[in-house]
């Protein structure tokens, strides 16, 4: 076995982990207890990389050899690298010859390593001289980045994860950071265990985990959260809580400011963000009078039409009370994937250039052409990623490049997405995952490495650059992104400017080698800027590990917090104060479209789950998609749990199941940003596909960002009714599951509404071998389909053998089939599809899951009705992924124990281990405990309306 030291891919905490290896498979990881960013924990996505990596289900999903389609209806087919890359390169040259260099477009991604990264910018802008590159950060992380550089000069978090134990005051808001950020909530919870006394603010619209542990709980109706800010600011000034020193001796603007934010009154801020004047004053005190305060905020803020004056707002809130550039204080952007950073640091975005240059500016646009060799930068800034698609739809973009994403599914207002790729004269996906929704839009597939294969550098939210390093070879044909692109700029060179000396003299023979060569020369465009990292390199990230910068030549270590002197990254040094008013969202609620829609993370998924969604135990915690509703809301309109309801917005309509939810507002609906069309489609009243969860979003954007307002659109929920309905669920060979799932996949069209996901024995992490893959399809029509499309169902779930048991009913277009099999201690129930009547799904889907012993019921299994013939006691609803421990075993474990709630906590993880090994599910645990226990739980400030 060997053991590589790497960085894990998911969010921008940046977690150090081990990976274990035996030849080309991936057969373990653990946290790196050296690593800075985590000291050795991971999250349960982070615990279970290994799972995701060299399974026979995740390997069924890579894409293994460049593919070429002649028309987007076919097949894709098989071609070489050579043939492949000269058909880029020709269809390219082609394009740019005919209509200029704008009519091509580059759309890269957070997850991509630095190195990548910069390969890319340089070919767009320096080859091919075009600013049309842009990444999914730009849904990601763009209004931070507008944010920090309106207010203190550069896009550079001040703040470190450090500063979570020196800070006296939290003010989290816009970030479910126990469930999108865990291993940094992990140092939150200690941190409040070390200092009881540290006060604690949430903001959100919703009830999340993470207001959980709040003091202070700000119920904001979405997208209010700049008249929050202005209204603290208001208090602050009328209570004398600003620092009026360094105000005047660290910032400029502060008088403007001060007059705008006279009219954000406590009762006009109250009215508006649906909170008290009470908590609102206590927010603000807590804010600025503790002695250090630390803002943590990410995709409330960013994802809006509003992000930059969201985030320039709260940061105006640091600098009235000098609450930065000390030990526990400062605004800290949390990022959203594992290099958002690192591509923000090469300029990987349409209005950025290299080392946090600005494209506007001439002198920067000429430094970089120095650097690259060439005789300029253009100057015409490109098209943002909403742009992007819009000029594609439209017949301005020809051609489309799409590397390591997935706009089909991550993109807002899929309608317009889809018909660009359709349009698109020429589409290549650069992808390591085949069953990425861009796929099927691709002329030309081509075969990139992902986690464990890749090597280079990423960079955390807290300015950490990271050695990221291979730990088996590339499967089949798959490149690495950066020497893909460059293999491709050099044919496409050969093209534009014959005979020239190449923009890309990196070997890609020697992966290393070749990646390290490419960072060097990002390296040296950083001399003398604010990320000045002159002073690194690969043998002292070796060395001494992660660094942060800036870490300039001379010096021997980065810095962790920034702006400690009061000197800003501006022409006078003075941080400015930025003077926004608060505008609605931009598609506020109305009487045709009543409910607020909003989007956010799950805890055991990760953005449109290519890779977690392959692993049947990381859907324990949230099984199969739907929409939650406050049980207000849904009792209003008669609905129940799991009924079936059409959400639409001006763009589009899904129908999903409906969930009642205490945590969501009246008038507010909200749904996991991951359920694509890969796991949640049907068909329209027209015929069209439906496109999941993102059809409904608006592209509306953030008029300095361009970040695009996914956290928020005007729905309308109606029932469906759909009487005929369908569940299908079998267990299957692990080498054949993924080949069945995109068999039903293909089928969920046929149906007003499917919906397909992956399922689990939920055997514990620390026993492999007895991990079971099933495949869960659910679907509902106004009638039932013909008998050939349920028996074709039957044959893909296994369950066309003579030894299926069936019942069928054809005038009620009913129809039932279960197979049992002998396991060596029991016969267990293998597979079943009920189609016409699913009332039976309760305990049968039960009796399947837990591989109870099922051999008494023989043809009873066929009979229909809620109640089973015989009693079958659910183990519950998955809390703790990592030992497979349920609520239902919680609930009576806690029944037993006794004390303080932290006790019983401790009690409880001595009975049943949870939360022990990764901590995801601790915020829930606490929940449980403070919900049962003995004595009334502390009462948590909140917003009176």
């Amino acid at each position: 076995m060997t053991e590589t030291r790497s960085t894990c891919p998911y969010c921008g905490v940046g977690c150090g982990v081990i990976i274990e290896s035996d030849g080309p498979q991936i057969i373990g990881v653990r946290g790196d207890p050296h690593h800075p960013a985590n000291f050795g924990r991971l999250c349960t996505k982070g615990s279970t990389l290994h799972l995701t990596a060299s399974s026979p289900v995740t390997l069924q999903t890579r894409l293994l050899q460049p593919q070429q389609r002649l028309q987007r209806t076919d097949t894709p087919q098989p071609l070489s690298w050579d043939a492949a890359l000269g058909l880029a390169a020709g269809q390219f040259a082609d394009i740019i010859q005919q209509h200029g260099p704008d009519a091509v477009g580059f759309y890269v991604s957070g997850q991509l390593l630095t190195e990548d990264y910069y390969v890319f910018n340089k070919l767009a802008k320096g080859l091919i001289g075009t600013n049309n590159i842009d990444t999914n950060s730009r849904l990601c992380m763009s209004s931070a980045v507008a944010g920090y550089k309106q207010t203190l000069g550069a896009d550079a978090p001040p703040a470190c994860y450090d500063d979570v134990k020196h800070a006296q005051c939290l003010f989290i808001v816009g970030s479910n950071a126990a469930w999108a950020h865990p291993i940094l909530f992990r140092r939150i919870e200690d941190a409040r265990a070390a200092n009881p006394g540290m006060k604690v603010i949430v903001a959100d619209p919703r009830r999340t985990d993470t207001a959980g542990m709040a003091d202070l709980f700000l119920p904001l109706q979405p997208g209010s959260d700049v008249m929050l800010f202005n209204g603290m600011l208001h208090l602050m000034l009328r209570e004398g809580w600003t620092d009026a020193k360094y105000i005047a001796a660290h910032t400029n603007g502060f008088a403007e400011l001060q007059a705008l934010v006279r009219e954000a009154t406590p009762e006009r801020v109250a009215e508006v963000c649906g909170i008290s004047v009470a908590d609102l004053t206590t927010a603000a005190k807590w804010f600025a009078t503790s002695a250090s305060t630390l803002s943590l905020y990410c995709q409330g803020l960013n994802q809006s039409s509003s992000g930059t004056a969201k985030n320039a707002t709260l940061i105006n809130l640091h600098l009235a009370t000098a609450q930065i550039g000390k030990p526990g204080a400062g605004p800290f952007s949390l990022t959203g994937q594992p290099n958002a950073m690192g591509g923000r640091e090469v300029g990987g975005l349409a209005n950025l250039l290299s080392a946090h240059r600005d494209l506007a500016n001439p002198q920067h646009r000429a430094e970089v052409a120095a650097l690259w060799g060439v005789a300029d930068v253009p100057a015409t800034p490109g098209k943002t990623a909403v742009e992007m698609f819009q000029a594609a739809a439209d017949g301005e973009i020809k051609a489309l490049w799409i590397a390591c994403t997935n706009p089909a599914q991550s993109m807002p207002d899929q309608a317009t997405v889809r018909r660009a790729l359709q349009r698109a004269e020429f589409v290549v996906v650069q992808e390591a995952f085949a069953t990425a929704a861009t796929c099927a839009y691709a002329d030309l597939l081509l075969p990139a490495t992902t986690w464990g294969e890749k090597t280079g550098t990423v960079t955390n939210s807290e300015r950490r650059i990271s050695r990221v390093r291979s730990a088996v070879p590339a499967p089949g044909e798959a490149r690495h992104d950066w020497a893909i692109a460059v293999q491709f700029a050099q044919q496409l060179e050969a093209r534009l400017r014959p005979g020239a000396a190449t923009l890309f003299p990196y070997t890609t023979d020697h992966a290393d080698a070749g990646a390290e060569r490419v960072w060097q020369e990002h390296r040296e465009s950083t001399r003398g800027r604010d990320l000045d990292i002159t002073g690194l390199s690969w043998s002292l990230l070796e060395s001494q590990g992660p660094q942060q910068w800036p870490l300039p030549e001379g010096t021997t270590t980065g810095k962790a917090r920034l702006y400690e002197d009061g000197i800003y990254p501006t022409a006078d040094g003075r941080a400015r104060f930025a003077a926004h008013a608060w505008k609605p969202v931009a598609e506020p609620r109305e009487s045709r479209y009543p409910f607020s829609l909003t989007t956010g993370r799950l805890r055991d998924q990760w953005h449109g789950m290519t890779r977690t969604g392959t692993l049947g135990r990381l859907f324990g915690h949230v099984a199969e998609p739907s929409v939650q509703l406050n049980p207000q809301d849904m009792e209003q309109r008669a609905l129940k749990n799991g009924d079936l309801v059409y959400v639409t917005s001006k763009r589009g309509t899904i129908v999903v199941p409906v969930q009642g939810d205490t945590t969501v507002g009246v008038s507010q609906a909200f749904m996991a940003m991951h359920w694509g069309s890969e796991f949640l489609s049907g068909c329209s009243s027209t015929g069209e596909r439906l496109a999941g969860v993102n059809a409904l979003t608006t592209s509306a954007y953030c008029p300095t960002s361009k970040q695009p307002e996914l956290k928020h659109a005007a729905v309308k929920i109606l029932k469906a009714e759909l009487p005929w309905t369908l569940l299908a669920m079998a267990w299957l060979p692990a080498d054949t599951a993924q080949a069945t799932r995109e068999a039903l996949s293909a089928l969920m069209a046929q149906f007003p509404f499917a919906s397909c996901v992956p399922f689990s024995n939920n055997t514990p992490l620390n026993e492999p071998g007895r991990e079971r893959v099933g495949v869960l399809l659910r679907a509902a029509a106004h009638e039932a389909p013909p008998d050939a499309t349920i028996e074709h169902i039957e044959s893909l779930m296994g369950l066309a053998a003579n030894d299926t048991q069936r019942y069928a009913d054809k005038k009620r277009g009913q129809r039932r089939a279960a197979r049992l099999v002998r396991r060596p201690d029991a016969m267990t129930l293998e597979g079943i599809v009920l189609a016409g009547d699913t009332s039976a799904e309760g305990w049968l889907k039960t009796l399947l899951q837990e591989e109870l012993p099922a051999q008494s019921y023989g043809r009873l299994l066929l009979v229909p009705g809620a109640k089973a013939p015989v009693a079958v006691q659910s183990r519950g609803k998955t809390v703790c992924t990592c030992f497979n421990v349920t609520d239902a075993a919680i609930t009576t474990e806690l029944a037993r124990c006794h004390g303080t709630d932290a006790d019983r906590l401790a009690q409880l993880q001595g009975a049943l281990r949870c939360g022990t090994n990764c901590g995801s599910c601790l915020p829930e645990l606490k929940r449980m405990v403070r919900a049962t226990g003995p004595l009334a739980p502390k009462p948590l400030a909140q917003a009176t309306i």
